[in-house]
C-alpha cells in the first residue's frame, strides 16, 4: 500500500526592511500536497471493502475472514488487509484473523455500517423468472461449477496496482446493490455494475489477469471470468462474443469479448462484477470517479 506522508503547509511572516514601511507582509502559503489515492477505496458497508492496517512485519502476514484467505498488500513498514464485505453481511461488529511470522495469532476488529440500496423493477422473459424443471437443473449445475471458479486463489504481488480501468465506455445503467424485482418477484440484489453499450462493443481487461472460465450460462449469458491474484476476480456477462479461452493471460486494456444481450437481460449492456475473498463488491471502489 502507498504510505501517506502528511506534509503540513506553513504560513510564515517575512519582515520587510522597506524604508517607508516597517509592517510585515505574509508570504505565500505552501499548499498541502494531496494524499495519493489508494485502491480500492474503503467503504465498510455491505458490498464494500474494509482496509485494515496490520502494522509492520518483515514478511507479509496472512489474514483470514473465517477460513477464507484475504488479500494483503503493502510492504514491511505497513501491511493492509483488504476485506470484501458481502452484500448479505449484517451491520455491526466483524473481525479477521491475522497470522504473522514470529508473532501470536491475533484478531483485528472492524465495524460494518448499514447501507440502504434502492429497488429496481424489471420486466424480463417469464422463463427466466419462473424456471422450468429443465432450466432449474441447468441452473443448479452451473451454480455448482461457478462455486469452484469463485474459490480460485493465486498469488499476487504485495505492491500490485489495484486501480481498474472501466471495461467499456458508457452510461452506468444499473448500480451495484440494487434490490432487483423481476416481473414482480423479488430476487437477489444486483451484484455488479451494468454499463450501457451497443452490441459488439469491445470489452477490455481492467487489470492484468488470467482467464479462468468462459461459458454460456442461463442467467448470465456469454460470460468470462478473470483472475487477478489474491482472491481478486472479475466477471463479464451477457456477452455477444467471447474472444479468449481458459488459460489466456491478458494485459490491462486487452480485449476479451464483446458486449451483447444474452442471458436474462432487457437489452444490450455489460454486466461487470468484482469479487474479493469470494464476496461481490462494488466495482466503483476500484475506478476513478
Amino acid at each position: 500500500m502507498t504510505r501517506r506522508g502528511a506534509v503540513l503547509g506553513t504560513l510564515g511572516w517575512l519582515a520587510l526592511s522597506a524604508t517607508n514601511a516597517g509592517a510585515a507582509t505574509p508570504a505565500r502559503t505552501k499548499k498541502k500536497p494531496a494524499a495519493p489515492d489508494v485502491w480500492p477505496h474503503a467503504s465498510q458497508v455491505p458490498g464494500g471493502v474494509a482496509r485494515l492496517s496490520l502494522g509492520p512485519s518483515a514478511k507479509r502476514p496472512q489474514a483470514f475472514a473465517g477460513d477464507v484467505p484475504l488479500l494483503v498488500v503493502g510492504d514491511p513498514i505497513e501491511w493492509t488487509a483488504l476485506v470484501g464485505i458481502a452484500l448479505a453481511a449484517e451491520p455491526g461488529e466483524a473481525g479477521i484473523t491475522v497470522r504473522a511470522e514470529g508473532k501470536p495469532e491475533r484478531q483485528v476488529a472492524y465495524t460494518v455500517a448499514p447501507k440502504q440500496y434502492r429497488e429496481q423493477r424489471l420486466t424480463v422473459a417469464p422463463r427466466t423468472v419462473d424456471l422450468s424443471p429443465e432450466d432449474e437443473a441447468r441452473y443448479v449445475k452451473e451454480r455448482d461449477h461457478l462455486t469452484g471458479v469463485m474459490a480460485t486463489l493465486t498469488d499476487m504481488r504485495a505492491d500490485a496496482a489495484l486501480q481498474m480501468r472501466v471495461p467499456v465506455p458508457g452510461r452506468r445503467s444499473s448500480s451495484f446493490g440494487l434490490r432487483r424485482v423481476f416481473n414482480g418477484q423479488s430476487r437477489n440484489p444486483h451484484s455488479g455494475m451494468d454499463i450501457a453499450a451497443g452490441t459488439g462493443t469491445p470489452v477490455l481487461a481492467p487489470l492484468p489477469g488470467k482467464v479462468i472460465d468462459t461459458g454460456d450460462y442461463f442467467f448470465n449469458g456469454g460470460t468470462v471470468w478473470l483472475d487477478h491474484g489474491g482472491g481478486l476476480l472479475t466477471m463479464y456477462c451477457h456477452l455477444s462474443r467471447v474472444d479468449v479461452k481458459v488459460g489466456d493471460v491478458l494485459k490491462t486494456g486487452e480485449a476479451l469479448a464483446a458486449v451483447g444481450a444474452t442471458g436474462r437481460v432487457t437489452g444490450p449492456h455489460l454486466h461487470w462484477s468484482v469479487m474479493l475473498n469470494r464476496a461481490m463488491v462494488d466495482p466503483a471502489l476500484f475506478v476513478a470517479a
